[in-house]
Formats: C-alpha cells, sequence, structure tokens
C-alpha cells in the first residue's frame, strides 16, 4: 500500500477590520511566511479595506468556501470589539488562539468618540470570554501577554509584530527630504493616529516650551489619521492658542515614501503616548536612524530598551530639556543612532519569522489543544 499522505497543516487568521495598519501588515506577514514554508493559510475577516481588497474571505465563509477541519489552528487578532469573535466563540473551533495586540482602556475615547470607547470595552469584554474558549494566547509584548494573563489566560508566547521587509526598507527621495529640511529649527517627528492615548497634545505644550527656552524655530511633524476627528479638531485649536501656527504639521494619512520622507528629515522622535502595545514607529525611527525620546509607559520602555531615552516625566520642561539635550550633543545623538540600528535587528523580519514559524509548528502538533482532543482525532 502506498504510503498516507500527512494533511497540510494549516493556520488560518480572522481579523475584524483588514486595512493598512500595523495589524493589518503583520497578518499578511504571517500569512506569507506561513505559505512559503508549505502551509495552508488563508485571512477572514467583516471589513477589508483598500488597498487590501480580494485579501480576506468573508468571515463567515470559513466551512464553506474554505473546509474547516478539527486540525486547523484559527488565530484571533484582538484589538476592539467585533462580530467576528463572537461567531468565532459560537462556533468553538478545538484550536482558536487570540494574537492580542492591545485594546486601549475606553476611558482615553469617553469624553472623544463615545462610540469608539463601546467598542473598546466591548473588546475587553469578549476577551474575557475569549479565555473561556480559547486555551493560548499570542502577545505583541511582555506587557501585552500580562494583560492576557488578567483576562484569564495561563499559557501565553510573546510574538512581536511581525514587520514587512519593505516597511523597513524605504530610500526616501532626497528631493523631498531637501524640501522637508529647508528653513531654519529642529524638527521634531511623532508617527502614529491622532488619538487620546497617544497625547499628541503634551507634544504640542512640549514643543511651545522648548521654542520659547531653546530654538524659536523649532518644528513637529504629527504623522498619522485621525482615531478621533473631535480630537484631532481640538489639537488643531490648541495649536493656534499656543501660537505655534506654521510649527505644527498635520499630514494625515500618508503613503510610505511621504513617510520615510517625514523621518529623514527628522532631527528627534517623540512619544508622549500614554499607551501602547509594541509602538512600531520606534522601529521605523531607529531604520531612520533618527533619536528616540519617549515617556515611560506600558509596552514602550520594552521595545524600546537602551536605544533611546526613557523619560519619567512628560511635563513640557522636562521634554524640551531632554530634546535639547540630544539636539546639542552630536556625541549623544549618534549613540542614540548606533544603539537604535543595533537594537533594531532584535526585531527583524527574520528573527521575529523564526519565532512564528516554531509557534505555529508547536500549535499544530497540539501546544493549544483542549484536553481529548488528540484522542478525539485517533
Amino acid at each position: 500500500m502506498p504510503a498516507a499522505v500527512a494533511a497540510v497543516p494549516a493556520l488560518h487568521q480572522f481579523v475584524p477590520t483588514l486595512d493598512p495598519g500595523a495589524v493589518g501588515a503583520h497578518l499578511l506577514e504571517i500569512q506569507r511566511r506561513l505559505r512559503d514554508a508549505g502551509w495552508d493559510s488563508e485571512v477572514f475577516s467583516e471589513h477589508t479595506k483598500a488597498p487590501y481588497d480580494g485579501r480576506a474571505h468573508r468571515f463567515r465563509t470559513y466551512g464553506t468556501a474554505v473546509p474547516a477541519r478539527d486540525s486547523d489552528v484559527l488565530v484571533y487578532h484582538s484589538a476592539i470589539g467585533s462580530s467576528v469573535a463572537d461567531w468565532l466563540m459560537d462556533r468553538r473551533p478545538p484550536r482558536l488562539v487570540v494574537d492580542y495586540h492591545n485594546i486601549t482602556p475606553p476611558a482615553w475615547f469617553e469624553g472623544w468618540e463615545p462610540a469608539i470607547a463601546d467598542g473598546l470595552a466591548w473588546g475587553r469584554a469578549q476577551l474575557r470570554r475569549l479565555s473561556q474558549r480559547s486555551r493560548f494566547g499570542l502577545a505583541d509584548s511582555a506587557f501585552n501577554a500580562a494583560e492576557l494573563h488578567r483576562f484569564g489566560w495561563r499559557r501565553t508566547a510573546v510574538l512581536p509584530i511581525l514587520v514587512p521587509p519593505a516597511s523597513l526598507a524605504g530610500s526616501p527621495d532626497p528631493a523631498r527630504v531637501a524640501q522637508l529640511r529647508a528653513g531654519p529649527g529642529g524638527r521634531w517627528l511623532f508617527v502614529g493616529r491622532l488619538a487620546p492615548n497617544k497625547r499628541q497634545h503634551l507634544l504640542l505644550a512640549a514643543l511651545s516650551a522648548y521654542r520659547r527656552v531653546y530654538d524659536p524655530d523649532a518644528r513637529l511633524d504629527l504623522v498619522g489619521a485621525a482615531s478621533s476627528p473631535v480630537y484631532e479638531g481640538a489639537l488643531r485649536e490648541f495649536a493656534g492658542d499656543l501660537g505655534l501656527g506654521d510649527a505644527v504639521t498635520f499630514t494625515g494619512a500618508v503613503t510610505d515614501a511621504e513617510r520615510d520622507a517625514r523621518y529623514a528629515a527628522a532631527d528627534v522622535f517623540v512619544c508622549l503616548s500614554a499607551h501602547e502595545g509594541f509602538l512600531v514607529p520606534i522601529l521605523e525611527a531607529w531604520y531612520h536612524r533618527v533619536p528616540v525620546v519617549a515617556f515611560d509607559a506600558t509596552a514602550v520602555p520594552e521595545t524600546l530598551g537602551d536605544a533611546g531615552i526613557l523619560l519619567p516625566s512628560a511635563s513640557a520642561d522636562v521634554v524640551g530639556a531632554t530634546v535639547a539635550r540630544v539636539l546639542g550633543d552630536p556625541a549623544l545623538a549618534g549613540a542614540l543612532r548606533a544603539a537604535g540600528a543595533a537594537r533594531l535587528e532584535r526585531f527583524s523580519p527574520e528573527r521575529t519569522a523564526a519565532t512564528l514559524l516554531d509557534l505555529a509548528g508547536a500549535l499544530a502538533g497540539g501546544l493549544a489543544d483542549p484536553p481529548g482532543l488528540s484522542a478525539l482525532r485517533r
């Protein structure tokens, strides 16, 4: 008799919305790496946004358009409340794994966007229920893994955000960089959606104090779309009240090429966010050799390590004095650039992909199985 052919292992991913943010890029890079290694891997979502049209199946078609097997590993990416999570819990797949990207505490949005706050609260409530259905959790950081434990998971592993190699290989247009750097003054940069927990208002206050004391021509680029239009409006009004005028640029969503040019034109990357689960822009700043100054909160110190200056306070005076020290000391700025380039290797796509494949193999081998599942298959 011919030998039986082993089934191709399958790891399928589910997400509320597939879009070009950090989670979407992470998810598609996971799929690419798994397929390259011989796995069956599909993506399922409730919503899909350009430019990812056609990259995901509707989540309810799992089991029809794509066959469902008890041996399938199903990974649900959690960052907000979703009907996808409810559907998966009702379906009760044997090998359900949650990849937790952090859900911002809803209190950060309650005064700005009540609907978003409700979605965040829904997501946190779902995590407690998911912990009763899922026996294994993945997390972007040890900080996120600790949250999973508080939600009820007993077994977790850290899988950092898998950044596509192209995202850390951009070569900005020199002419665009020169255009951005025209004129006097140091250039501050923060990349991230405009959101209350990221506290861009504190960046505005710090820039204002810095311009009064150290450099009246200093400028700030805030790169990213708005999660809260109400918060964005307040930021713009606050910038006007501070007399910053043309000193602050709100870019909105930008192309990768424009983002890379903003990094290349920057003198310092400043983050005063109060809640992050990983913060990919720190990696991007390191790639573009921009010194990093960041407030000590949540997962930021874990990602930053010793490759930046960690602030114990986000007060305008402390931030301004720290940035002045970095920009006024070429040796310090150079040391920060070198440290960032070295730490970037810790999060290299190849290193993280190796962790992914090890975890996927362990999950397919039974790491996340409920009691009795292996016996059932026999």
